[in-house]
């Protein structure tokens, strides 16, 4: 009676899925996620993944071929993420001050707000980029960013705000750094120091030292 009356059941989630490839291509992806971002790429396992899925490891490797196509593809996504979220700040139409000030603000919020895309940057550098090597969109993914901090620094420069000679990717990387920090080193910086780096307070105080220090960076005088 057990095995009959779950049959239904199991069909019916055959089709579903078989109707919504994207659904449950994105179902997976975020399943791999939270797995990666908390054991790893070599501590994760697609049984597991699979297993919370209520899905097969063939399903999983039919969308993603194996673990490391998996793995990349959720790191494709997370990258992505961050990236639509920025195209939608409309800084085109700020001044550029105020542009890299949102821009700074937003990257230090998002980062905070998503401490699973930190792990899974420092889980990719702990093995070196060898994961993203594999990936043949992500140099693409990531450029838009760049092309709006380019845009951001050239109106600034034209407009005798912005210090000229300087890198849009130090600055990119300058921003990054100093948000990525706040989440990556949050346990042991406030455990040394006595200081909860999570609390609201810090984490307004920590946000408005993180713009100042970038638009200081780029400012002109």
């Amino acid at each position: 009676m057990t095995v009959s009356a779950a049959q239904p059941s199991n069909r019916r989630d055959a089709s579903s899925r078989a109707h919504n490839p994207d659904g449950v291509r994105r179902d997976i992806l975020a399943v791999a996620t939270e797995e990666f971002a908390r054991k790893g790429f070599s501590g994760a396992r697609v049984d597991e993944i699979a297993a919370r899925m209520q899905t097969s490891k063939r399903m999983i490797y039919y969308y993603f071929g194996d673990k490391e196509g998996l793995f990349v593809a959720v790191l494709e996504a997370a990258y992505a993420g961050i990236r639509a979220i920025e195209a939608e700040l409309d800084l085109a139409g700020l001044p550029p001050l105020d542009a890299l000030r949102r821009l700074t603000e937003f990257t230090f919020n998002y980062q905070n707000a998503n401490p699973d895309f930190v792990r899974l940057v420092m889980v990719e550098n702990i093995h070196n980029g060898a994961h993203l090597a594999r990936s043949v969109n992500i140099q693409s993914v990531n450029m838009s960013v760049l092309h709006v901090l380019r845009d951001i620094y050239h109106r600034g420069v034209a407009q005798g705000a912005f210090r000229s000679g300087l890198d849009v990717i130090d600055i990119h990387m300058t921003i990054s750094a100093l948000s990525f920090f706040n989440v990556s080193n949050r346990a042991t910086f406030s455990l040394i120091f006595k200081r909860n780096m999570a609390s609201r307070a810090a984490l307004a105080r920590r946000r408005e030292v993180v713009a100042e220090t970038v638009v200081r960076f780029v400012a002109k005088g």
